[in-house]
């Protein structure tokens, strides 16, 4: 259940400023990996915070409003196509994930991140395995990294018409695959993720 009782440990020891941290865009075919730290106070009361997979469009939008009103400080860190190519996925996660927290007002006296692995950070911190879905800072995290990357995607979708970004903000779905066959990549596919996504779409 997503709540806040890992935050409340960190905060009756004194340490004010716990960073939920997570991500959103790891394995779609195009577009960027977008990553977002959120820090609440201690005295935060939000319902209906959990894991951004488990909302609809609307709630999350609904919520992205409640957690900018509601948060100390948010930070969000987008790396495009060309650095997921250049670096492949996992380090550009790692990226996004330390340039949110160097875009928070606040400095983080702890991290709490969604997942089994983080890399490169000099504040101490927790990794969480299905974080989103135990701590409310992490799923919050998780809300802002969906929605900003969601409206990304829709933006280029007015760019690249033809692929249908805005219903699938990149993932493969099958409506995705048959436009890459038809039109070939575009300027943000992640040319690393094509001939694996490929394969694995049409059976082979």
């Amino acid at each position: 259940m997503t709540d806040l009782h890992i935050e409340r440990g960190f905060w009756s020891r004194g340490l004010r400023y716990v960073a939920g941290v997570d991500e959103a865009g790891r394995g779609p075919l195009a577009g960027p990996v977008v990553a977002a730290a959120v820090v609440f106070p201690d005295y935060i009361e939000i319902r209906g915070i959990d894991d951004s997979k488990k909302l609809s469009e609307r709630k999350r939008e609904e919520l992205f409003e409640v957690i900018g009103r509601t948060a100390v400080s948010i930070g969000v860190g987008i790396v495009d196509h060309v650095v997921i190519d250049e670096v492949n996925i996992l380090n550009a996660t790692f990226r996004a994930m330390h340039s949110a927290l160097s875009q928070l007002r606040c400095s983080p006296e702890h991290i709490l991140v969604d997942g089994p692995l983080f890399a490169g950070a000099n504040i101490p911190y927790t990794a969480l395995v299905n974080g989103d879905s135990v701590s409310v800072s992490i799923a919050a995290a998780s809300i802002v990294a969906k929605v900003t990357r969601d409206r990304l995607m829709r933006q280029y979708d007015m760019d690249f018409p033809q692929y249908g970004f805005a219903r699938h903000k990149g993932y493969g779905t099958r409506e995705h695959i048959e436009a890459i066959r038809k039109f070939g990549l575009c300027e943000i596919h992640r040319k690393s993720f094509r001939i694996s996504s490929l394969r694995d779409f049409s059976g082979e």
